[in-house]
């Protein structure tokens, strides 16, 4: 549940985004960026799907702080951040930085346990739709967020039917964390060079996740939290499985779509990166008929085809966007 993106701003080839320098994905460099970006979602959307798989062994938190942890470590591996006066300087806004991730990523992980992962992400994506809107000075652009709109309400069905009330508590919860998480990157990218920003503020989240999960491992019942990996029959190659499982969430939700969004940015306007991403509460709801078997009914079909329609709108009326 991560976003590269600065929505406000147009991010040009010598501008301070949050990631900048290099990707180990050279074979990505002749795609489309609007591809980049679709396939940065469907990252995103599976890993959130494979992490439920996850609850009933590591449970919500944990599953939340080992991928957290491994992303951490990732990054640092792969950008090896300076550790220099940088991080006294600007400890406060790293800390706010791991507090919102923390806000982001784990109210969402909460969320699948009561509500559909198509819901849950459209949900949670209002927070930068939001900001999307309250930057936009185009005419053209109004149309496509309206588009997008459309298609947003008709995915959220009447609050109180069959959704949880707790489910969309927790949803919108990460969607205004999404919304601080936008702005935050702005300032991280004017502060820390290439990706060490993030990695620091990954470090930062994992700093407020391993408390919550440990907590979640004393008062959870039988092999539900972290502790249950701990027990004997969790041992050998359950262990590795689960651990394993949380590494690929790590590389499917944080690293991927790192890469695949810091190279679309290079090509298109912020912006029309935030319209584009109208398309994850549809791919969410197709990833979650795919692999939860939550089904697709005709309302989220036709929101489908609104949001769809936002994404190909915005892709072809952009003159950024290569």
């Amino acid at each position: 549940m991560i976003g590269t993106s600065a929505l406000s701003n147009r991010i040009e080839p010598g501008s301070s985004p949050l990631v900048t320098g290099t990707t180990p994905l050279h074979f990505v460099n002749g795609l489309p960026p609007a591809l980049l970006v679709l396939l940065s979602i469907v990252s995103i959307q599976i890993s959130s799907a494979l992490a439920t798989f996850l609850f009933a062994d590591l449970g919500p938190v944990g599953t939340t702080a080992c991928s957290t942890l491994f992303a951490a470590i990732a990054l640092t591996v792969m950008s090896r951040p300076r550790l220099d006066g940088r991080l006294r300087r600007h400890a406060g806004l790293l800390l706010i930085f791991g507090l919102t991730e923390t806000c982001l990523a784990l109210p969402f992980f909460l969320s699948l346990q009561y509500i559909p992962l198509g819901i849950a992400s459209t949900i949670s994506f209002c927070g930068p739709l939001a900001l999307a809107v309250l930057t936009s000075r185009r005419p053209i652009d109004f149309l496509w967020i309206a588009v997008a709109l459309t298609g947003v309400g008709l995915m959220t069905p009447t609050v109180g039917s069959h959704l949880h009330p707790l489910g969309l508590m927790l949803a919108a919860l990460s969607a205004v964390a999404w919304a601080v998480f936008v702005l935050l990157v702005q300032r991280l990218g004017r502060v820390f060079s290439g990706n060490d920003g993030l990695t620091f503020g990954m470090w930062s989240a994992c700093l407020f996740l391993l408390p919550l999960a440990i907590g979640e491992a004393a008062t959870g019942e039988g092999a539900t939290g972290l502790g249950g990996l701990l027990q004997p029959a969790h041992h050998g190659f359950a262990m590795v499985i689960g651990l394993l499982g949380a590494a690929a969430v790590a590389l499917l939700n944080v690293v991927l779509p790192l890469s695949l969004e810091f190279k679309a940015l290079q090509r298109m306007s912020a912006r029309s990166y935030g319209i584009l991403m109208t398309v994850e509460p549809a791919i969410g709801a197709v990833i979650g008929l795919i692999w939860l078997g939550q089904g697709i009914d005709l309302r989220t079909s036709l929101a489908i085809c609104c949001v769809t329609a936002a994404a190909l709108g915005v892709t072809l009326t952009d003159k950024h966007a290569n």
